[in-house]
This record gives C-alpha cells, sequence and structure tokens, in this order.
C-alpha cells in the first residue's frame, strides 16, 4: 500500500485519464448486476408463470448489459494504458534526472549493472502496481461492495452465509504479503547481480577472449543465473500453494450458499427464480477476491522493484548541484587553503593542502601514485566534496557556486577519454552544441586530430562505436583534447592528458597545449618530464601533502623527491632530466 501512495504523485498528473478510467470502472461494475435479475425474472416470472412474451426482452436486456461492460471495459483499458506509458515515462524521466544529479560518491558503489537493471526492469516491474495494483484493485473493491450490497439487499442470511470464508481469506492474504517482501527482493536483487556481471564481461570481452577465461566466466555467470532460478523458484513455490488454497477457500462459500440456498428453496422461504439468481451472482462475488490474490502477488513483485526505485529518487543530489551563485567572467584565480579530504572514512587522502594557481599559469602537480594529484582535481570540480579548509576562485569559495556554473568554466581531459555511442562529430559538440563544422576541424587539427579523421569512412560523421572502440586509445585521446580545446574554458585540467599516445604525436599535442594554455589557469598531472618542466610551478605531492613546490629547476637543484622522481618515472631521457 505504501507503494502504490508513492506512485500517486505521478498518477495526479492525469486527472482526466484517472478520472475517466474510474468512472468507466463504476458503469462496468454496475452492469454486473443485470444478468442475474435477468435471471431471477426469467425463472419466476417467464418460466413459472409462463409469461413467454418476456422471455425475447429480458434475454436482450442481459446481452446489452454484457456488451455494455464489454464496452466499457475496452474504454477503461485503452484508458489505464494511455494513463500507465505517461506515468511510466514521467517516472523515467524524473529517475534518469535525478541519476544526473547525484554526487559522483554515490555512484562509486553502484555497479553499472544495477542501475541499468533498475532504469530498464525495476521501472517496468512499477508499471504492473499501475496497471494492477491501483486500477486492478480499485475496481476488485468496488465490485466486492456493489455485489455484496446486492447480495444483502435480497437475502441478508444467505450474504452472511457466502462471506464465512473471508476472514479465512484475508488471514491467508495477511501471511503472504507479510512474507513475501524478502523472497521478492531476492529476485530483483539476484536479477541485478547477473546483469551487473554480464555488463562487466561484455565490457571486458576482450580480456576474456586474451587470458582465455571463458569457461570460467561461463561457470560464474551459471553461478549468478543459478542464484536467481533459486530466488525465482522459492517466489513460486509459495504461491503455488497460496493461490489454490485461497481458490478452495473462496469455493467452499459457494457451496454452502448452494447448500442453506438449497433449503431455503424446498421450504418456500426463497423462489427458484432468487436463488438461481443470487447463486448466479456469487462468481461475480469471488471473482474479485480471486483477482485480488493474484493481485497480491504482481503488488509484491513491484514492491520490491519500486524500492529500488525510490532509493534513487529518494537519494540526495550534489550540493548547489542547480543552486547557489554563479561563476562569471572567471579569470582564473584558484587558491587551495589548507584542505584536507578523505575517501569514505579511510585515511587522509589530503592532509592540510595550500596552493596558488594565478590567472593564466600552468600548475604541474607531480608525485607518486596515490599522493593526491587527482583529488586535487576531483575536488575543484567538486566532483567530490571536500571536509575542511576552503577552495576559492576569484575569491568566491566554490561550495558556494552553482555547479554547473563552475564546470562551464572548466576544461577538463581525462588520461582515459570517454567517447559516447555517436559520431565524431556528436563527441566534439558536447563541449559547444552550436559549433560549425569550421570550428570543428579547427580544434581536431590543433590536437593533431586532422589526419585520422579526415580518412575515416565518413569523417565527421562516422560513429566511433561504444566507448570509441572503433578507435585507437590515441585517437580517443586527440578528440578529447579537442573537445576541450572547442569549450574554450579559462581553467583547464590535464590529467594524463598525453600518457596513452606515442612520443610524436605527444609532442604535436603538447605544442597545440601550449598554445592553449596561454592565458589561461592550467592544472596539469602528468608523469612525463616533458609534459610538467615548463609548468609556471610544480607542486610535489606526497601521502596527501605538498612536500616540495618550485620551478623544474629550483626543484632539481633540491635534490628531493622531485629530482628522484625525475631520474626514475619521470625521466624521458637523461639528457632531458639535467637541462
Amino acid at each position: 500500500m505504501k507503494t502504490i501512495f508513492r506512485v500517486l504523485p505521478w498518477l495526479r498528473r492525469y486527472p482526466a485519464l484517472a478520472a475517466g478510467q474510474f468512472a468507466c470502472a463504476i458503469l462496468g461494475v454496475l452492469m454486473v448486476l443485470v444478468p442475474p435479475n435477468a435471471v431471477k425474472t426469467i425463472i419466476d416470472e417467464v418460466i413459472d408463470k409462463g409469461h413467454a412474451e418476456k422471455l425475447l426482452p429480458w434475454v436482450l436486456y442481459a446481452a446489452a448489459a454484457w456488451f455494455g461492460r464489454d464496452f466499457l471495459t475496452t474504454a477503461r483499458i485503452i484508458l489505464n494504458n494511455t494513463l500507465e506509458q505517461h506515468v511510466i515515462y514521467d517516472i523515467r524521466s524524473d529517475l534518469y534526472r535525478r541519476l544526473q544529479l547525484l554526487p559522483l560518491p554515490w555512484f562509486d558503489s553502484k555497479p553499472t549493472g544495477d542501475l541499468m537493471t533498475t532504469v530498464a526492469e525495476d521501472v517496468t516491474a512499477m508499471e504492473r502496481v499501475l496497471i494492477d495494483g491501483v486500477e486492478q484493485g480499485l475496481i476488485a473493491i468496488l465490485q466486492l461492495a456493489v455485489v455484496g450490497g446486492w447480495m444483502f439487499y435480497n437475502n441478508i442470511t444467505l450474504a452472511f452465509i457466502g462471506m464465512i470464508p473471508l476472514p479465512f481469506l484475508a488471514a491467508g492474504a495477511w501471511w503472504y504479503t507479510s512474507t513475501a517482501r524478502g523472497r521478492y527482493k531476492d529476485v530483483r536483487n539476484a536479477t541485478s547481480e547477473m546483469n551487473s556481471m554480464l555488463h562487466d564481461n561484455i565490457s571486458g570481452i576482450r580480456q576474456i577472449k586474451a587470458y582465455g577465461m571463458e569457461e570460467p566466466e561461463h561457470g560464474r555467470f551459471n553461478s549468478f543465473s543459478h542464484r536467481l532460478r533459486t530466488a525465482t523458484l522459492r517466489v513460486m513455490r509459495a504461491w503455488s500453494f497460496y493461490n489454490p488454497s485461497m481458490n478452495f477457500i473462496g469455493a467452499l462459500g459457494t457451496v454452502l450458499v448452494l447448500y442453506f440456498g438449497g433449503q431455503a428453496v424446498l421450504s418456500k422461504a426463497m423462489t427458484p427464480g432468487q436463488f438461481t439468481g443470487f447463486l448466479f451472482l456469487m462468481p461475480f462475488f469471488y471473482e474479485p477476491i480471486g483477482r485480488l490474490h493474484s493481485l497480491n502477488q504482481i503488488l509484491q513483485a513491484g514492491r520490491a522493484a519500486a524500492d529500488r526505485v525510490f532509493d534513487i529518487l529518494e537519494a540526495p543530489t550534489e550540493l548547489n548541484a542547480d543552486t547557489g551563485e554563479t561563476l562569471h567572467l572567471t579569470k582564473g584565480h584558484v587558491q587551495f587553503n589548507d584542505v584536507r579530504f578523505t575517501y569514505s572514512g579511510k585515511s587522509a587522502t589530503l592532509a592540510g593542502v595550500t596552493l596558488e594557481a594565478k590567472p593564466g599559469q600552468a600548475i604541474a602537480l607531480v608525485g607518486p601514485t596515490g599522493a593526491g594529484k587527482s583529488t586535487i582535481i576531483n575536488l575543484l570540480t567538486r566532483f567530490y566534496e571536500f571536509d575542511s579548509g576552503s577552495i576559492t576562485i576569484d575569491g568566491q569559495s566554490i561550495k558556494n557556486l552553482n555547479k554547473q556554473s563552475l564546470r562551464s568554466t572548466i576544461g577538463y581531459v581525462t588520461q582515459e577519454s570517454f567517447m559516447f555511442n555517436g559520431t565524431v562529430r556528436e563527441n566534439l559538440l558536447i563541449a559547444k552544441r552550436d559549433a560549425t563544422d569550421a570550428e570543428l576541424w579547427s580544434v581536431l587539427e590543433s590536437a593533431n586530430a586532422t589526419p585520422f579523421v579526415q580518412r575515416l569512412p565518413e569523417q565527421l560523421a562516422t560513429q566511433v562505436g561504444e566507448r570509441g572502440v572503433r578507435l585507437s586509445v590515441g585517437e580517443k585521446q586527440r578528440i578529447s583534447i579537442a573537445r576541450a580545446l572547442l569549450k574554450n574554458p579559462p581553467i583547464l585540467l590535464l590529467d594524463e592528458a598525453t600518457a596513452s599516445v606515442d612520443t610524436e604525436t605527444e609532442r604535436l599535442i603538447q605544442q597545440a597545449l601550449e598554445r592553449l594554455m596561454v592565458n589561461r589557469t592550467t592544472f596539469v598531472i602528468a608523469h612525463r618530464l616533458s609534459t610538467v618542466r615548463h609548468a609556471d610551478r610544480i607542486y610535489v605531492l606526497n601521502l596527501g601533502q605538498i612536500c616540495e613546490q618550485g620551478t623544474h629547476r629550483e626543484l632539481l637543484q633540491q635534490n628531493g623527491l622531485y629530482a628522484g622522481l625525475c631520474r626514475t618515472s619521470l625521466i624521458a631521457t637523461e639528457a632531458e632530466a639535467v637541462v
């Protein structure tokens, strides 16, 4: 019931459809009373008293009622399906919007396949709550009330006898509902786990083939599939006992009415027509009860799916995702003051970092793996929120800024370039929706990407495939750099931006980046000396703290951690290290 109430806000968006559907349901239920009344009249008036002329009118009367009921049912189904599709569309849209507003730490613990299952399958399972939960439930209750009222109006004694099974049916429904949530939740979780595993393996199919992992991974998939099979069988076994038991208890009510009603006819307390009409109506009383039992199973499955959907819809969004101050005409003066940050309660990733990037400066961040370099960029873009200290841009605290406004001033190139499943043009236009082809070719030229794009079958209109699978790593990286160039931001973040290209391509891209970096504040993370040696200032991080800072020459003269890194991982040639 709680799930249905949670869905009602979406239903209330379409009052006309809901009202029309409910009107059809009421009229359709009222039509149910006509045939039993016709049967009663035909037996008592036509057959018993020999009024043959009344037979055809009453038969046509009953036929018209059946036609009217089916016509209203058709109209109700059309209205219901229209309402349901509108609501499902709205829920999916709101769910996707919510996903975009959630902070990155929330995604860290959510497998992609699990989220895909929620959007694609769990929302569909909620659809059954809308179709059968709201609509069928209301119709069943309405039919019970109307038919039950007619039964009491015609014969109070038989009505009470016919309702003897109701307490047992209610007890059975309570038992099934109270024990079902765990079973259906296991099914949804097992489905999600299997889909997550399948998503990972399809994404990593090259690694599976390269390492000959086909058989082990097949076995692992079968173990997830077995878990889903086991959870589903638990649901089916419970239903196989519950549904027939409820049907049998309901049938006992008809048996009791048949016995006591038969006695009433023999004792002349009822006419045969009254008894037959009452008996004729009994299926219309127990049919909605049986429908409610079937509906109970569907609702439990829908509730388990809805819980997963609302876990996303009710998750807290990013701070200032679309509110807060707007950052205008950014000069690019960035300051970190005693910034501290910890991932999920672990040891401190940043332990009091203070640094400054003046407008137009190129700042290099170097240090061993895990020193906190990428964390500085993640905090500047507010992908994560720092614990204490302050970060300002042009004197404005970024915690008070609208995140869209903040990120619109920042260009970001990562080590693992992500390409969307679309064309080269579409992947570039992410940075500037109204860019012309001339602008696209210009930034591709600056990123040294023009030659290979011109060789593609359809050039800018070439499909790059899922995650850019049709491009090499270096080609994807150059398109990613071109995308950042097209955005033309005042602040530029380069996280290992040239790590995945060969030396010659790196040299050409580096020249383009140097031109781009003029009059722009740039943060560079790199493990190659050629990338950082010309930076205005180099900050060396170790264990979440800045242990050295200065220019390339100054740091070499200190003969500390930076000089050591130059002699190992940072050095490209021995000659470069001593320049």
